[in-house]
């Protein structure tokens, strides 16, 4: 049985049940009551957030749009990709990665870990189902979450459209949810093929062709990098500063090390470490046309959100000539994941899958607190 179908058979056991039927019904939408919050999105974050939830013993609905958890992953992710820090910083709450896997996890790893997770905390989201609409209802401090579904022969409804009332949602649909393609002067006068580096998979079909890859984050780097070992002839734009770091320093990763020496260091002085060594690991960066900000690298980061790209080879193929040269919550990091009348935001930290496990945590925490408060509520009024 799915998890909306679930929630519909509790519906007329619900004690607000005429209550909520103050939100005006829309024709030919069936309406289903979710008693906890209804989450957008089954990628990491809002699996994330599903999990700590149902550790809490707070039910929850899931939905998304794709066929699969992990949608982005799955089907918008070039094939060498890794993660780029070590396992133990991208890992999900209540459950860290197989010790069997890498430190630097694949693509296929990160997938399978996703799918593992939602079966271990058994987690069921409802799949294919795109949601249309998101209103809340001042009336009866009830959200109204609208899924859409493929037309009917002869009708202008969606066969299968569903509007959930809850009390709680959760936007989960991630940082990196749509591409973006910059419109560029003379675009339409270029013959080639011009795609989104999320439509990139492997750089053998371009073999032997000459590519120019447009901004230089983590994506950009390793595309290049890609490229150069298939053989193809990429030329990279660097639109703006930006800190490049070696992925490994004193024989540990990066970040790792940053972490440790924040706890006792001022960032200030973490940067200026940061930088003395990339500039002996890598070399003076701004001579090959990538220019770094005036502010070191975590400072950077916490005040613009923009996360330093960690070098994993892409440095060398541009010395060797090889390769040439925000929709976020208003509240910054750490305080964007909650919003009102029971909103929340997941995944838009800039601070990637360790952002992810830090906001889900408190989203599940803040809904326990207001959870445990209507129950209480809800079992003083049967008395």
């Amino acid at each position: 049985m799915s998890p909306h179908m679930k929630m519909e058979g509790k519906q007329a056991h619900d004690p607000h049940h005429h209550h909520h039927q103050a939100v005006a019904p829309i024709v030919g939408v069936r309406r289903v009551w979710v008693p906890g919050p209804v989450i957008v999105g089954a990628g990491p974050s809002g699996l994330a957030v599903a999990a700590c939830l149902k550790d809490r013993g707070i039910p929850r609905l899931i939905l998304d749009r794709a066929n699969c958890i992990g949608s982005l992953w799955q089907q918008r992710t070039y094939d060498r990709l890794h993660l780029h820090l070590p396992k133990q910083f991208c890992q999900l709450p209540l459950l860290p990665f197989p010790r069997a896997f890498p430190k630097y996890p694949s693509k296929q790893h990160f997938i399978t870990y996703l799918e593992s997770y939602a079966n271990h905390f058994n987690l069921g989201p409802a799949l294919g189902r795109a949601v249309a609409e998101a209103q809340y209802d001042p009336r009866n401090g009830l959200w109204r979450v609208r899924t859409s579904g493929p037309k009917k022969a002869g009708s202008g409804t969606g066969e299968g459209e569903v509007e959930y009332l809850c009390h709680w949602l959760v936007v989960a649909t991630g940082e990196n949810a749509e591409p973006f393609v910059p419109q560029i002067e003379g675009r339409e006068d270029f013959e080639g093929p011009v795609f989104h580096s999320s439509e990139y998979k492997r750089g053998d079909e371009f073999k032997g062709k000459r590519v120019l890859v447009v901004g230089c984050g983590n994506s950009g780097m390793e595309v290049c990098l890609d490229l150069c070992n298939h053989n193809a002839f990429p030329s990279l734009v660097v639109r703006d500063s930006v800190h490049v770091l070696p992925q490994k320093m004193l024989g540990t990763s990066t970040f790792g090390l940053s972490t440790y020496m924040m706890k006792w260091l001022p960032i200030k002085l973490v940067d200026q470490f940061l930088l003395l060594m990339s500039r002996l690991i890598l070399g003076n960066t701004t001579a090959l046309g990538i220019a770094r900000p005036t502010m070191g690298p975590f400072e950077y980061k916490n005040v613009l959100g923009k996360t330093p790209v960690l070098d994993i080879g892409t440095i060398a193929k541009i010395k060797s000539g090889d390769i040439q040269k925000d929709g976020y919550p208003v509240k910054p990091f750490p305080d964007g994941w909650k919003g009102e009348n029971g909103l929340y935001a997941v995944g838009f930290t800039k601070r990637g899958l360790l952002g992810t496990s830090h906001d889900a945590t408190r989203i599940a925490e803040d809904i326990e607190r207001d959870w445990k408060t209507s129950k209480a509520i809800d079992q003083a009024s049967n008395i």
